[in-house]
């Protein structure tokens, strides 16, 4: 029987020193999320003014579960941790809408930034093969033809990574900064910012097919901007493809991310 986990870290379990804890949900099992009050109790309480006492209720069904929205006003944001920035969001009074993510964090918005908790779904299910015969018609062609051994795979490995590592990140980084970033690996000390250029010029017009977003829009700044999102909005480029980038020299340890975020927060 596959189990969804809800997972409380210690500033969202039932009380302020309380520790932090996982929830298991057989199929058709639910769990209620919220401020809770003893007259409205919850399973999930999330002690926020800013919460509603009834916010929302988790359906474990079978290989997924579904969220329903309880709250007449809030949004409830469902983010993907491992889609470098994909998020579903629930609006008020939405019922039994149904989460792809195998791996998600429910977000509520409060006065002072947010609160949330994690949930796991089951391992979801893939094909063997495509199921696809070749045998009769043509070949059905990759959309996006990428070698992520090529140099310009490293130049949109090194444009998407700020927006792959976290999330919320708006900018995308300037060529200068790309050359900055690959030129420790060995392969590429040599790396100048016109080629960089000539890489993203590449990519944009022959790789990934871009078109000018407006007729105002001019240089490489767009191209860059387009690039990232077009490739993570696709799973072009994805956190494995970050080893292919030299380690990174800072002071400080790297906030992890996706289920090695998870697996930190519940330590």
């Amino acid at each position: 029987m596959e189990t969804v986990l809800v997972h409380l870290p210690e500033s969202a379990a039932d009380g302020p020193e309380s520790p932090a804890r996982t929830l298991p949900l057989c199929p058709g099992q639910k769990a209620r999320f919220g401020r809770g009050i003893p007259e409205c109790p919850v399973d999930i309480a999330l002690p926020d003014p800013a919460v509603p006492r009834l916010a929302g209720e988790i359906l474990a069904v079978d290989v997924h579960w579904q969220l329903s929205n309880l709250s007449g006003a809030s949004s409830l944001l469902v983010e993907n941790p491992e889609g470098a920035g994909e998020f579903i969001r629930i609006p008020p009074r939405r019922l039994a809408a149904p989460i792809p993510f195998e791996f998600s964090r429910v977000v509520l918005a409060t006065r002072g930034g947010t609160v949330g908790f994690q949930v796991f779904a089951p391992c979801h299910s893939h094909l063997e093969t495509t199921g696809e015969s070749v045998e009769r018609g043509t070949v059905t062609t990759a959309p996006f033809a990428l070698d992520s051994h090529a140099t310009y795979f490293r130049v949109l490995v090194a444009l998407c990574e700020p927006r792959l590592r976290d999330a919320s990140t708006a900018g995308v980084p300037s060529t200068a900064s790309v050359v900055a970033r690959l030129r420790p690996h060995p392969e590429y000390r040599q790396l100048s910012t016109s080629a960089v250029d000539f890489h993203i010029d590449y990519l944009a017009g022959t790789k990934l097919r871009l078109r000018p977003p407006g007729p105002g829009a001019a240089g490489l700044s767009w191209k860059r901007e387009t690039l990232v999102s077009t490739a993570l909005r696709f799973g072009l480029v994805g956190e494995d493809h970050l080893s292919l980038l030299p380690p990174r020299r800072t002071s400080a340890r790297a906030r992890p991310t996706g289920r090695a975020a998870a697996a930190e927060d519940s330590a």
